[in-house]
């Protein structure tokens, strides 16, 4: 079996692009034949192939201009996280020329390719999703229900002014996209989203989570680790991570904050590390000390970081199955989280970590005074931690189930 796993970029731009790194590589080390094509190529992995300035017909330039230039001219609120995916590419015909039974689509958004292109491809496709774009209008996160009900001309949110993007882009891949392909969601949560849109219900979907090496994934000492992220060995700590800091609204940044205001004066020795963000000029006054750490892009600097911790917090409104869970189980992290969306996947309510009442900010601060209240329960949740994510998330466990799939699709042909 011959795959191909396509993705905007492979280790570079967010979640996703290490999400379908590492099936790649986990599909790799399962014996199935799997090469991965990006626009992006900055792993240096031979079996990636980066096709900068060979894929558009318009020139590789024009397209993140083009993007910018929509975003702009968007009124919504939440322009950063649209994509129209309006500009025409070659990337049909070189998916159809390959040698691949089967393709996997991953993250194909920022102008790689237009909505009307998926529709061009002839070849097997499996459908990985890791945000809302595929069943939504323009929009990667979703905070209606248009998507649900169908981009009408009467259902356009108050916030959202001047031309209706999100319905052009709806009423476009409605006509472009003939034919249910196979979905396969991360999470629970967004398998559900699919059955209940109104483009997609009716598509086949299976929920098969993302994969982590769990033999390269392994707890460091928590001693070691501290000692080389200078923090002190005998402080509590919590950590939060988002690529885009606290800008990002569905991240819940500010969740973290009221939390945090909670617990001022009841855990003298917390402290916090910040990671996806630079020390920014104005820091915010949390109660506690801060360690920020900018961008973390190995994997051994991560691991070291989540072992440095006694907890991950993970305090979003809308999520998929963040990678930053995942990896944060696999070294033996305790997660702290609300109640919501592909993060009661993650989370096993007080055995792998604490499941707050969604968007219930005293419940969260609940959450992280339980998990550091007790060293002796904190280090069964470890162990708990380690053993769930292995069962879960290990290469030849997610491999397995994306074979199967495939087979499937195949067999359907």
């Amino acid at each position: 079996m011959k795959v191909l796993c396509l993705n905007f970029s492979d280790i570079t731009g967010g979640g996703a692009a290490r999400a379908a790194y590492r099936l790649h590589h986990a599909l790799r080390a399962n014996g199935i034949d799997s090469m991965m094509q990006v626009v992006k190529a900055s792993s240096g992995d031979w079996t990636v192939s980066g096709l900068d300035g060979s894929f558009s017909k318009i020139g590789t330039n024009i397209r993140p201009q083009f993007a910018s230039f929509v975003r702009k001219f968007s009124k919504s609120e939440h322009s950063l996280q649209i994509s129209t995916s309006t500009l025409p590419s070659r990337w049909p015909a070189i998916i159809n020329k390959s040698v691949a039974d089967i393709v996997n689509l991953h993250w194909l958004c920022a102008e790689m390719m237009s909505v009307e292109d998926i529709g061009r491809i002839q070849k097997p496709l499996v459908w990985t999703l890791h945000d809302m774009w595929a069943f939504c209008g323009a929009e990667h996160v979703s905070y209606d229900n248009r998507w649900k009900d169908g981009y009408t001309s009467v259902n356009k949110p108050a916030h959202e002014r001047g031309i209706d993007l999100n319905r052009w882009v709806w009423n476009r891949k409605r006509n472009a996209w003939k034919k249910p392909l196979q979905i396969v969601t991360p999470s629970r949560w967004l398998a559900d989203c699919v059955r209940q849109s109104s483009l997609m219900h009716g598509w086949p979907v299976i929920t098969i989570p993302n994969a982590i090496d769990t033999d390269v994934w392994q707890p460091v000492d928590r001693t070691q680790a501290r000692m080389l992220m200078g923090i002190p060995p005998d402080k509590k700590i919590i950590a939060f991570g988002a690529m885009s800091g606290g800008q990002a609204h569905h991240k819940g940044f500010d969740l973290l904050l009221a939390a945090l205001g909670h617990l001022r004066g009841q855990l003298p020795r917390l402290e916090i590390i910040i990671f996806g963000q630079s020390r920014p000029k104005e820091v915010p006054d949390l109660g506690f000390p801060i360690y920020y750490t900018g961008h973390l892009h190995d994997d051994l600097s991560l691991r070291v970081l989540y072992s440095a911790a006694d907890a991950l917090v993970i305090p979003s409104r809308i999520d998929n199955l963040p990678n930053t869970g995942v990896e944060s189980l696999t070294c033996g992290t305790p997660v702290i989280a609300f109640d919501t969306c592909g993060l009661r996947d993650i989370v096993t309510h007080q055995k792998t970590g604490w499941l707050a009442k969604a968007f219930d900010t005293e419940d969260l601060a609940t959450g992280i005074q339980w998990a550091l209240s007790d060293e002796s329960h904190l280090k069964k949740m470890r162990q708990f931690a380690r053993a769930d994510a292995v069962a879960r998330y290990s290469f030849p466990v997610v491999a397995a189930q994306y074979q199967a799939i495939y087979q499937s699709v195949l067999d359907r042909q």
